[in-house]
């Protein structure tokens, strides 16, 4: 269950860094602070902040933040899909290194 949290997490954080990147359409630093995506993206990052709080009391902290990085797989992702940027042969590397290593530490 617990580590069912933490994919939940790490897709919230993914997404709130993407929301927030989507409020950065505008020319002007005012224009992000009124856009829906600001808070939309503030809000995600404070539910998956109570998320990784309620894990924390559950798993070891030298687990549960190593396996943050899966966000950065998610982020990945929603760049390529949603923001149709490319993913090179450094980064599917990444993707594999930050697998195997989520599998290491969570065993």
């Amino acid at each position: 269950m617990m580590f069912i949290s933490i994919l939940i997490m790490t897709v919230l954080g993914a997404f709130a860094g993407f929301f927030l990147k989507k409020s950065t359409d505008g020319d002007s630093f005012l224009s992000i602070l009124f856009s829906k995506y600001f808070y939309f993206g503030v809000i995600l990052y404070v539910l998956a902040a109570i998320l990784n709080i309620y894990v924390l009391r559950f798993l070891p902290y030298s687990v549960v933040l190593p396996l943050t990085a899966i966000t950065y797989i998610w982020t990945m992702l929603i760049a390529y899909f949603l923001l149709k940027e490319s993913i090179s042969a450094k980064k599917k590397i990444g993707i594999v290194l930050i697998v195997i290593g989520a599998v290491c530490v969570s065993l």
